[in-house]
């Protein structure tokens, strides 16, 4: 019986665009969070004097440190952002294909 359903899931045309648009979501998602953290360690590697520039005259703190929190306020917003489309969206998309194989 479940063989059977999971047979019926795969072939469902819904399913394949389904797939197709999820993994293209996450691939977006992916390269977005690759260039803003790849970018601040190549920054890190290959350009120091400008991280390491004051914010203002006399201020101890340089560009790097907001920069560096800035790359993870990034992180959890892209997730927050995946996980509420994949919670709604994605979800209920699921959730119409398997109830279309069950019947």
């Amino acid at each position: 019986m479940a063989q059977e359903i999971y047979g019926r899931i795969r072939a469902n045309p819904k399913f394949q665009q389904f797939v197709s648009k999820r993994n293209r979501y996450s691939i977006i998602m992916s390269i977005l969070m690759i260039i803003a953290y790849y970018g601040y360690i190549l920054l890190i590697a290959f350009d120091k004097p400008f991280l390491a520039t004051k914010l203002a005259p006399g201020m101890v703190t340089s560009i790097g440190i907001p920069m560096g929190v800035g790359v993870i306020i990034f992180t959890i917003i892209l997730t927050w952002i995946y996980v509420r489309r994949a919670n709604t969206e994605f979800d209920a998309e699921a959730e119409i294909i398997i109830k279309e194989a069950q019947q």
